[in-house]
């Protein structure tokens, strides 16, 4: 079972098949997808795609948690990963999608940190990835403002437990 997490003004809670309908609406937004390669134009491989990714058991501490806030707890905002890149791995990759309407609020930086921390502190993950498209400006720099770093060796960002740890 993946942990809880609190923070200033966010829940995150490990995603359920509660939160398909609210996942595949957003993914149906072309605004929030167009920065990402994936199944969106095909109704059938779309829903197959996120029931598998629901589902999956991406090992101990890995997975997504799906995102709301204090105010209200079961408003979707959107979801926070921690998963083997691709789903397959070897590298651990961090990543971030949220609807339109939550868009611009900081909650994808405030997300986003209590996972990263989770993978190095809880995990003892030695290096965790963010593949991020070139005209991604918004996730550029939510991972920017989480310590993350252009990364040599194809990997768009990535950041070390050292890094981490030296940012307290």
């Amino acid at each position: 079972m993946l942990p809880r997490f609190r923070t200033k003004r966010l829940l995150l809670r490990p995603r359920t098949m509660r939160d398909f309908a609210d996942c595949l609406a957003m993914d149906r937004d072309p605004d929030v997808t167009r920065h990402v390669a994936g199944p969106w134009g095909d109704p059938e491989r779309h829903e197959r795609f996120l029931r598998q990714r629901i589902r999956a058991d991406f090992g101990p501490g890995l997975g997504y948690w799906t995102v709301a806030t204090e105010g209200a707890p079961d408003t979707f905002l959107g979801w926070v990963m921690l998963i083997p890149e691709d789903g397959t791995g070897p590298e651990v990759e961090i990543g971030w999608r949220f609807c339109r309407r939550a868009w611009g609020r900081g909650y994808a930086t405030e997300a986003a940190r209590p996972v990263l921390a989770h993978g190095f502190r809880t995990l003892g993950l030695a290096r965790i990835v963010a593949a991020i498209a070139p005209g991604n400006a918004a996730s550029i720099r939510v991972a920017e403002k989480i310590g993350l770093r252009p990364a040599p060796g194809g990997q768009a960002y990535a950041a070390t437990c050292d890094d981490h740890a030296g940012r307290g």
